[in-house]
């Protein structure tokens, strides 16, 4: 009998590869009977089924949310089960409101959250469909798309403006997950009759709120597992239709936030025009309150520049001694400069802030550990532009917050005796808020730390289903959101996994193993560390706690045998493994012996 946790997913994972590559293939040539038929024999495929159910079940960051019946995760006997009964069909079950909060904003952002069940079927089809999409999608489409980020739109722009000063149109499309003319969508994707008869059901199925089922005329729903790739679907042509008013105008594009790009105003105005009649006919509209045209360069309405993905691009004018040059090395009068808008500084400051204040009562190293990975996390993100003097006035706003919290410790004690207790001199480095632990030092990042590096654009008809192993892998490396130590493991690794040989794909989830696990005495240094996928990670640690328990038990291979069978009967039926609940080796050995 096949077991979950016992399937070559190294195996599973090549084969249906091999398909998508085949199916990108032929639908760059044009052939789309080809593609019809490789995607009927991937949807079909035992391994493509087992990969769609991986990903909504293990991979996938959202996989706890449950849908309208509840379930939130799946033991390894049922998701076996799912994939042996995994088919496309006519019919889809309604999926589950869920409100999430818009950051920067009061606004709240609907989710649709599907069933289990649909969630892998909607995989399984994403797994079929994607291929054929990206290699039609338009060069400078950047959002929701596999090897691509913010910061390649970001370098697009740079790129489209850094010779000469342009109008912008900076627009956004109002509520266009929701308002998506279904219709036009399903004729847009000219897709076999199974296919778009399940998605049609999709579109259709409705919404739960509470006990109420609302219907969907209109939109695909944000939160399904397929959702982006319909959405990219939606607005494949806007570019096209650009480049039909001016050859010369450029439109980049990340999901529904898109620029169009010209040196003439009434060329911008044009594409405009011609853009809201395209969308019209997908049932959409340009959003009025954040639609505008902007110079990179002069006064126009307002300020000069724009604001895109939380950055502010822009051009100043400088002396000759600053200026940019042209290709030819004449001297532009201006220099084209992108950093965080705002807005992005204003919202950090006050999650600090927020930080700072909900633990003003713990003591300093607890409010270490919880300020570190968000300083981390954002000037890693906007490490990629112009960001040091910005970090650097981070560095002082953050000052003054931490001494008013030192302050509130301490109301009777000098600002002499605050500096000496909270602030440390660290090698060559003064002012540093750390605590004294142990025979070591716990410190606070500060954002100056974080070193600027420029971003390499992805190369505009690239995709990961090229089969250019060695281009994507070293991408994956380059990602603007990947940790530098992830980034060095995946260099040290040439981008494969360590426990299944795989190359690393990107939307993959990675996780830093111990190879000598620290329970067992490892130590936490680079060497001691490497970089697997999170499905792989898990059969590593599995593995580990059999050899641990066989060598503390000094059993036979018959033992072991049976030992390892009552392990697959505890993961599928032992009620706090299914609440996700961590079991100490102690509770282990009891449940098997």
């Amino acid at each position: 009998m096949v077991e979950w946790n016992s399937l070559n997913w190294r195996q599973i994972q090549r084969r249906v590869f091999k398909l998508q590559t085949r199916i990108f293939k032929a639908s760059q040539r044009g052939d789309f009977k080809a593609v019809r038929k490789l995607q009927k024999l991937l949807i079909r495929s035992w391994s493509a089924r087992c990969l769609a159910v991986r990903r909504v079940t293990q991979d996938n960051q959202g996989k706890k949310t449950a849908g309208v019946d509840g379930v939130k995760s799946l033991t390894p006997k049922a998701r076996l089960a799912l994939t042996k009964n995994l088919r496309i069909s006519e019919k889809a079950k309604p999926m589950r409101r869920v409100w999430i909060a818009k950051p920067g904003t009061q606004e709240k952002r609907p989710l649709g959250i599907p069933t289990m069940t649909d969630r892998a079927r909607q995989a399984l089809l994403t797994l079929a469909l994607e291929p054929e999409w990206e290699a039609r999608f338009e060069p400078n489409s950047y959002g929701f798309r596999p090897g691509r980020s913010c910061h390649d739109a970001l370098q697009a722009i740079y790129n489209a403006i850094r010779q000469q000063s342009k109008f912008v149109l900076d627009a956004d499309i109002a509520k266009c997950f929701d308002r998506i003319d279904q219709q036009a969508l399903l004729k847009k994707m000219n897709t076999s009759s199974a296919i778009r008869r399940q998605i049609r059901a999709w579109l259709k199925a409705g919404v739960m709120e509470g006990s109420e089922l609302f219907p969907t005329p209109t939109g695909t729903p944000q939160g399904g597992v397929i959702s982006p790739l319909l959405a990219n679907i939606a607005l494949h042509g806007m570019e096209e239709r650009v480049k039909q008013v001016s050859k010369m105008a450029q439109l980049i594009r990340y999901a529904d936030d898109f620029v169009c790009i010209h040196t003439d105003q009434q060329i911008v105005q044009s594409c405009q025009t011609v853009l809201e009649e395209w969308l019209a006919g997908m049932g959409l509209e340009l959003k009025p309150s954040k639609t505008r045209i902007a110079h990179t360069l002069l006064l126009e309405e307002g300020q000069p520049g724009f604001d895109f993905l939380g950055f502010t691009v822009r051009q100043f004018p400088v002396g000759k001694y600053h200026t940019g040059t042209n290709s030819r090395g004449k001297p532009l009068g201006f220099k084209t400069i992108i950093k965080p808008s705002k807005k992005s500084i204003k919202t950090h400051t006050e999650k600090l802030r927020r930080i700072i204040h909900k633990h003003k009562a713990q003591p300093q190293s607890f409010l270490i550990e919880h300020l570190n990975p968000i300083i981390r996390g954002w000037t890693h993100f906007f490490s990629k532009v112009v960001s040091g003097a910005t970090f650097k006035k981070l560095d002082r706003t953050l000052y003054m917050q931490l001494k008013a919290w030192a302050t509130s410790h301490h109301r009777n004690q000098s600002q002499k005796w605050l500096a000496r207790k909270y602030w440390l001199t660290i090698g060559t480095q003064n002012w540093c808020f750390a605590v004294q632990k142990g025979e070591g030092i716990k410190r606070l990042v500060q954002h100056s730390d974080r070193p600027i590096t420029r971003h390499v654009k992805v190369k505009e008809r690239r995709s990961p289903y090229d089969g250019d192993w060695v281009y994507w892998s070293n991408r994956i490396g380059q990602h603007p959101q990947i940790k530098a130590e992830v980034a060095r493991l995946l260099k040290s690794q040439t981008g494969k996994c360590t426990h299944c040989g795989l190359y690393f794909m990107n939307g993959e989830l990675l996780e830093v193993d111990h190879r000598k696990p620290k329970r067992f005495g490892g130590r936490n240094i680079s060497s001691n560390k490497q970089l697997l996928h999170r499905h792989c990670h898990h059969q590593k640690t599995a593995a580990e706690r059999i050899q641990q328990l066989q060598s503390q038990s000094r059993i036979t291979e018959a033992e072991r045998l049976q030992l390892q069978a009552k392990r697959q009967a505890l993961l599928e039926d032992y009620q706090p493994y299914k609440s996700k609940k961590r079991l100490t080796d102690a509770e282990w050995m009891q449940q098997w012996h």
